[in-house]
């Protein structure tokens, strides 16, 4: 597996602290790692923190700004990481402590920022304090630390309420007590490995703190925050229901009516108290909120001065590749997050979505998380045209202000990975339902570096924990370095330009006279027009810096997308 040797700089002056409003995390560029499937050095199948480290420098070549780390924590992985048993260590899958700090060294050498994923709502059944729980029966401490409650009916054998698990099938378990005995149950709104916990207890708040702290002491940049619109949940925990109530509980999971444990008010004050906890070390650290809240309006209140610092904009990603849609999302999200002294964040993929090389391929765009495609969704993606709106979509994106976030392998086209047996697929998701969700296992699949080495460069030995298709290797890293159109060099010069001309801090202004089905705007000296209609549009005058497929004189065909300057 071969080691990068990009020219290093030093982070160290920029970690002095800016003055308010030039921050780096409102213009930058984050690139998602996805531990499990970005390199693995160790040869056993699973990514690692040494094949990160040794990666590094080609993104650094990319030009992005900061990496953010999926969970790499201590975990017996039945959620990919996302149910941690230990916060303030690393999964031996993954490495040590001391293979996390030579990659946080590697990484602000060549200046990079390092963020990493906390999971803040539950914990792995494995955590010492739930197995603690288990141990000291209701009405105990340590119980207190998470979501016990008795059960209804006469000997307690139905849940709590009809709260459903995202990842399927109801959200409480019943446990057995120490006498054998069929005892209390404990919410979990994920899977049932995955305990939430109490945030209503002052203990839990004491020891994120702690988490917190450990990871601030150990260099790290920021922390992108996962499910950051759970934690509380309201009180008396009622039924879902929806408006006219009824107990249609997926009409209800869908209405603008209050999810009973979704953006409850009081999750606020706690990131009130992680941001004062930030504040008091040096440089600008970010918190990055995983808030699946709709309207935009509602998520900006996440980014508030005296809260997190920016909030993945998914009603962005949620977007169909319709002109009309997209001018008025952009509208929104900056009218949304600047109402509140924010950058805006844009977001494509991410490890929970269908790859947007896939999506705009599908009839109809879809992006929520969870659900994923497979070899017997009713629809399969036309390849050639995702990918064409996909880099389409990417050059519109690159060219707005605020930060943005890449998802490893998006600069090299992947597409998703359809073609997965039911026995490889690991996604709780697939499991808990039956498979009627085939999940996000299809976004996961290790990414692409060499065409001809064994895992296409993953690693040395060939192994990998999911199986990679023969397909990938046309999109190996090496096949389009240097490579005049390829994905990886039009990502290379979008972002090369979004620094120079400092797109991330400038602003949108509206340009007329093209058309319904186009998107064109001014961003400081650039002009970017994005054609998503059926006919051609002419394009005005200026030399053309970027442009997401080929173009023929001065004539912008559909979904496509130009910079001009």
């Amino acid at each position: 597996m071969s080691t990068d040797t990009t020219p290093t700089t030093t982070l160290a002056s920029a970690r002095e602290a800016s003055t308010p409003g030039s921050e780096w995390w409102r213009s930058a560029v984050i690139y998602q790692i996805y531990p499990r499937s970005f390199a693995d050095a160790s040869g056993d199948g699973i990514g690692d923190l040494a094949g990160i480290t040794e990666r590094l420098g080609s993104l650094a070549a990319l030009g992005v700004d900061a990496v953010w780390l999926s969970p790499f924590f201590r975990s017996p992985q039945k959620d990919a990481g996302y149910d941690v048993a230990d916060y303030c260590d690393v999964d031996p899958i993954f490495g040590t402590l001391a293979d996390f700090d030579a990659l946080r060294d590697r990484a602000h050498e060549l200046g990079l920022r390092v963020i990493v994923d906390l999971v803040p709502n539950h914990s792995s059944s494995e955590h010492p304090w739930f197995q603690e729980a288990l141990a000291a029966g209701p009405g105990s401490p340590e119980r207190d630390r998470y979501m016990f409650r008795d059960g209804k009916g006469e000997h307690g054998e139905l849940p709590p309420n009809n709260w459903p698990s995202v990842f399927g099938g109801a959200a409480w378990t019943r446990v057995t007590e120490a006498n054998g005995e069929p005892g209390q149950w404990y919410l979990h709104i994920f899977d049932s490995s995955q305990p939430d916990f109490n945030w209503k207890n002052p203990v839990v708040w004491e020891e994120f703190r702690r988490i917190l702290r450990f990871w601030l002491d150990r260099g790290v940049d920021g922390f992108r925050v996962d499910v950051a619109h759970g934690l509380m949940k309201k009180e008396g925990l009622p039924d879902i229901a929806d408006a006219a109530g009824s107990d249609n509980i997926a009409d209800a999971l869908m209405s603008p009516e209050d999810v009973p444990y979704w953006a409850q008010p009081a999750v606020h004050e706690v990131y009130r108290d992680w941001h004062q906890v930030l504040a008091q070390y040096e440089g600008d650290r970010v918190l990055c909120a995983e808030a699946w809240v709709e309207p935009l309006s509602k998520a900006a209140l996440w980014v508030r001065s005296d809260e997190m610092h920016q909030a993945f904009n998914f009603s962005y990603l949620s977007t169909p590749w319709n002109a009309a849609k997209l001018r008025a999302v952009i509208d929104e999200s900056i009218d949304a997050f600047t109402g509140v002294g924010a950058p805006s964040t844009w977001v494509l993929s991410n490890h929970d979505v269908v790859r947007h090389a896939s999506r705009y391929g599908l009839p109809e765009h879809t992006a929520g998380p969870n659900a994923g495609i497979g070899p017997n969704s009713p629809d399969k993606p036309d390849a050639a045209l995702g990918l064409r709106r996909a880099r389409a979509a990417t050059a519109l994106m690159l060219s707005l202000p605020g930060s943005a976030y890449l998802y490893q392998g998006e600069e090299l086209g992947l597409p998703e990975v359809i073609e997965l047996d039911d026995h490889v697929r690991e996604d709780p998701t697939f499991h808990r339902t039956g498979g009627e969700a085939y999940g996000r296992d299809g976004c996961r699949v290790p990414i692409p570096w060499e065409a001809d080495a064994p895992a296409f460069g993953f690693n040395d030995s060939g192994a990998s924990w999911l199986p990679q298709p023969e397909t990938f290797r046309a999109y190996a890293r090496d096949r389009q370095e240097g490579v005049e159109g390829s994905t990886l060099e039009l990502y290379r010069s979008a972002l090369q330009l979004r620094s120079q001309h400092e797109l991330g801090l400038g602003s949108v202004e509206w340009l007329s006279g093209y058309g319904d089905e186009v998107v064109a705007y001014r961003n400081g000296q650039v002009t970017v027009i994005a054609n998503l209609g059926q006919t051609p549009v002419e394009l005005p005058a200026g030399d053309v810096v970027l442009a997401s497929a080929d173009i023929s004189g001065r004539a912008l065909p559909t979904d496509t997308t130009v910079w001009i300057a």
